[in-house]
This record gives structure tokens, sequence and C-alpha cells, in this order.
């Protein structure tokens, strides 16, 4: 029967021992010494065909495991004698004690190495310095109860007076321009610069001095809306020079929009 050694690189010649001992299901009290033996010697001499370096603990404990093989061959061939009370102590007992010692530091060693990692995710927030208010005394307000009444009568004045001018202002908020509005008013512009007798009309003309940003925008997005669609013709000669905008090839009714932004039916 071969065996195979499955894991190349342990961390020492006791965890090597105790990998032999646990996957042949061998009591640790009772290791049968030969077949161990076996084991490990073909796990060196596999490491060895791969040219792995191995330290000497591995050649020490192989050679501590052959006397334990020894001393059992002996004890096993020799007769008891009737008249001798003493019995010989096993010689794998110092093994086992070194074996039981070896896991519960590698078990300890594995408790440790999870703790490590659950506390890599834990982050600690830095302690603050609050000695501006443990080393600072209590400070009390020093008022007599007229001043205190004086105090509070201020405050109920001045919490009657903001009451009061909230109920006499609202705040109102100017409605917005839409495209369709602004597109029905630029073709009003239009008409009114050709009874005028001019062909066309400058963009600085559908906005003033007071007219919001979003509000430029929308005439923007208005004009270049009628340019697509052919309804107004646009001009620039210069960059940031005045843009002059005229009737286009369509009608402004072939693209009338209500207020819903939907096609007019018929429009």
């Amino acid at each position: 029967m071969s065996y195979k050694v499955r894991l190349p690189v342990f961390e020492g010649p006791f965890d090597l021992l105790v990998y032999l001992i646990e996957h042949s299901e061998m009591n640790i009290y009772d290791i049968q010494i030969s077949e161990i033996i076996r084991q490990y010697l073909a796990y060196i001499d596999k490491m060895q065909e791969l040219n792995v370096s191995l330290s000497s603990e591995f050649m020490v404990l192989a050679a501590e495991l052959l006397r334990i093989k020894s001393r059992m061959m002996i004890l096993s061939r020799q007769k008891p004698a009737e008249e001798s009370p003493v019995v010989e102590e096993d010689p794998r007992n110092a093994l086992v004690e070194k074996l039981i010692v070896y896991k519960e530091f590698r078990a300890l060693s594995e408790m440790l190495r999870k703790r490590r990692e659950q506390m890599e995710n834990v982050f600690v927030r830095p302690q603050e310095d609050i000695s501006i208010y443990t080393d600072n005394p209590e400070e009390l307000l020093d008022l007599d109860i007229v001043d205190f009444a004086a105090a509070f009568h201020r405050f109920l004045f001045r919490k009657k007076r903001i009451e009061e001018t909230r109920k006499r202002y609202t705040r109102l908020e100017r409605e917005r321009e839409t495209i369709e509005r602004k597109m029905r008013y630029i073709e009003g512009i239009l008409d009114t610069a050709r009874e005028e007798g001019r062909s066309s009309v400058a963009f600085s003309e559908l906005v003033t001095d007071h007219t919001s940003k979003s509000d430029v925008v929308v005439s923007f997005l208005s004009v270049l809306q009628l340019a697509c669609k052919h309804c107004l013709n646009v001009d620039q000669k210069y960059s940031y020079g005045e843009i002059l905008i005229s009737g286009g090839e369509r009608a402004f009714r072939e693209s009338a929009y209500d207020e819903t932004g939907r096609k007019i039916p018929g429009g």
C-alpha cells in the first residue's frame, strides 16, 4: 500500500507529525509508530526529490521516532522476569506529551489569528481632549429676580414682533417661464418687428436687464428649438457678437405647442 503526501509544506516537524496522526485517524495515546515513521520518511524523501531544503528539526524528529521504534522493538522481545515487579515505561509517552502541548499552542495560535482578522476591520475613534470642559469650573448665571424677569420680557417681546412680521409679509415666488410660452413671445416680437418694417430682431431684445438667468436660458433654448424646426433663421457675424433672429421657412403655427408641451392638433 503506497502512501502519498498531499500537503507539501508544514510549519514544522510537529505540524507534519500531527497531520499524519490525524489523517491516519490514530489515537494520539496509542500511536502506531511503525506506520507513522514510514509516512514521515516518505514525506522527507518527497521533499528531497523536489529539492526543497528541510530544517534540521525534521531530521531530529525523524531520529527520535526511530529511537522510539527501536526501544519498542527491544521491549517487545524481552521476556518479563517473574521475580521483577518493575514495569518499563512506554517510550511513546514523552512524544505524546509534546504532541498534546503542541496541539494546545496551535489551537491558541489559530484563535489569535482569527481574532487579529476580526480586529483588522475594527476602527477605534481617537480619544478627544475634553480638558477644556473638565478643567474649567462651572459657570453660573448670577441674576436677581428683577434682571431675570426683564430678560424674559425682552424674549417674549422679540418673539411677538417676529410673529407679527410673518403675518404681514408673504414670500412670493415668480412663476418660471416655459419654452412654449417663450416661443409664442418670440413670435409676437417678430410680428411687431415686421409691422415696423424690420426683417430681424436681436436676441438682446428678447431679454432685459432684469431678466433672470433661467429666463435667458429658456429664451436661448426656445430660439434653438424654433431654428431646428426651420421657423427661425439665426445669424451671428462674429464670436460673441449680436445674434440676429428672422423668420424661417416654416410658419410658427406648424410647430405650435400648448403649455404642457403637447402638439396642438391642426397646429
